[in-house]
């Protein structure tokens, strides 16, 4: 092993190997060819060798074998199959270096690194982008993404809601609904079982619109099942809010209930609320009934930086959710970060240190500055990588502007493809439309989400795998009333409308030409 290097050996190496790694332009595909991938899965070692390759047979094997079979989900602008984003030439290097310095940000040792204390100004700047107040979110982090986001959310959200349960049974008092130091009460202390029987509770219940598939993944890992979840949805447009359906579950004798609103609903990217008033309606009704609300903004939280008139109901999506008391999201989505990077934020910090705390580990009490938690009490991780730095990165490079331009060009293209889509004979847009709307209104709800089917049972059927076979761009599958359908999703900083748009204007063209020509040889 090539154990002897000093500290200038080891950096021109790395950087020599960097520069030939990356010393490939821009693809033109997003997908690898299918003999690269061949040739890539034969290539993989075997078994480990008893003696290693070496330092450059290594990297020539990664960049001459493996990497020819990675695909180009972030490097490539027209890799449109799930919010991806790409990296920022910010973000991508100070990627490089957390992998140079190599910090664990778990605890926070002022005196020692200032890692901690970038991770908590990157939250605060967050905080500034979605504008929102550091001051009462104050219970922020980062985690590996929305998912483990979402874990967070029903944690806290879980402790919580009991423990008033058993605050309202104890004292039947508003003015002790805000206890979550009681340890009788607490799920974190004594367990779901026991503090749940002394809440005279029955459950817990997940109140929401077309969940996100993380959300029940999440209600498993923390006890409360993926039945817990609900859909109150409307009948007539199932990403909003029943509201009258969700008062009368909020008032379920015995239960205690966590409210979950999707702020860019995955499949469509529409939103389940439409401005401050029908949030602050759900607020209400939550509070009478002491019930928590977590907001999953994956990637809808970045429609709070438009600020034009064209985008009036993606404004309306995104008002009136610093009234929650937890929000998810992602920065490895729209803010262009390298995987994996999401964030927490939460406005009742004493309760995360009752849900997340590390009890009786003298070694990890680390010294603390005022006002900044060491990151291992405030989430799941004790060993976790610094996330903060590229976010911190990203975000001093090109603040609120920059990123509202960045989503603004992304907006635009959506709604170009979707346009070209509504225009199409081949193609139909989804959800459908109300008979007679204008294009401008069609488009009005498009955010950075376009999804369609071909009208054509035998096309739609395959749609997505003709689309992709071109390898030149990639959308990815789902369905839609029970029917295949296609998700075009952007999110790469990348875009540009005068030079993408007419590449997948001409892929669907072909599609639908060739389908077009193999149905008239079947009637000849």
């Amino acid at each position: 092993m090539e154990h002897t290097l000093n500290g200038d050996e080891e950096v021109s190496m790395i950087t020599e190997a960097l520069s030939y790694v990356l010393k490939s332009s821009e693809p033109a595909k997003v997908l690898p060819e299918e003999r690269s991938l061949e040739h890539a899965r034969n290539s993989l070692l075997a078994g480990l060798p008893d003696e290693g390759l070496g330092f450059q047979a290594t990297i020539e094997h990664l960049s001459s074998d493996v990497a020819p079979a990675l695909n180009r989900s972030s490097l490539s602008p027209n890799y449109y199959g799930f919010v991806t984003g790409g990296a920022t030439p910010a973000a991508a290097v100070a990627d490089h270096l957390v992998v140079h310095y190599d910090q664990n940000v778990q605890v926070h040792p002022p005196h020692e690194t200032i890692a901690t204390e970038v991770e908590n100004r990157a939250l605060e700047l967050l905080c500034n982008l979605l504008y929102l107040d550091p001051a009462i979110w104050s219970h922020r982090t980062f985690t590996t993404g929305a998912t483990a986001s979402n874990i967070l959310g029903l944690a806290c959200a879980r402790e919580r809601v009991v423990a008033r349960a058993a605050a309202r049974k104890d004292y039947d008092s508003a003015s002790f609904f805000e206890e979550v130091g009681n340890v009788r009460a607490s799920i974190a202390e004594v367990g779901i079982l026991s503090a749940m029987r002394d809440a005279g509770l029955e459950g817990v219940c997940i109140l929401t619109t077309v969940p996100h598939s993380s959300l029940r993944k999440a209600a498993s890992l923390i006890g409360l099942g993926r039945a817990s979840v609900k859909d109150v949805g409307r009948k007539d447009a199932p990403h909003r809010f029943d509201l009258e359906l969700l008062g009368e579950e909020l008032k379920n004798p015995g239960i205690a209930n966590i409210v979950v609103i999707s702020c860019g609903e995955v499949n469509t990217g529409l939103f389940a609320t439409n401005g401050m008033e029908e949030m602050a309606q759900i607020r209400t009704m939550c509070d009478i009934c002491n019930a928590w609300i977590h907001v999953d903004g994956a990637f809808g939280l970045l429609g709070r930086l438009l600020n034009s008139s064209d985008y009036d109901s993606i404004r309306r999506g995104c008002e009136g959710i610093e009234l929650a008391d937890s929000i998810t999201g992602d920065c490895h989505k729209l803010l262009n970060t390298p995987y994996d990077c999401g964030f927490f934020l939460s406005c009742h910090r004493s309760t995360a240190s009752q849900v997340f705390q590390n009890p009786n580990a003298a070694y990890l009490n680390a010294v603390s500055a005022i006002g900044i938690a060491s990151p291992l009490h405030v989430g799941i991780e004790n060993s976790r990588r610094f996330r903060a730095l590229p976010v911190y990165a990203t975000l001093s490079a090109y603040g609120r502007s920059g990123y509202r331009d960045m989503l603004e060009r992304q907006v635009r293209f959506a709604r170009a493809v979707a346009k070209f889509v509504l225009g199409h004979g081949a193609y139909e847009l989804l959800p459908e439309r109300v008979p007679h709307t204008s294009e401008r209104d069609a488009l009005a709800d498009i955010y950075i989400i376009v999804l369609f089917r071909a009208r054509d049972e035998t096309l739609n059927k395959d749609l997505v795998k003709h689309i992709n076979a071109s390898r030149t761009i990639y959308v990815s599958g789902t369905s839609w009333k029970g029917f295949p359908a296609c998700r075009f999703a952007v999110s790469n900083w990348r875009v540009d409308s005068a030079r993408d748009l007419p590449i997948v204007t001409r892929i669907l063209d072909e599609v639908s030409s060739v389908n077009v020509r193999k149905t008239e040889n079947i009637k000849l």
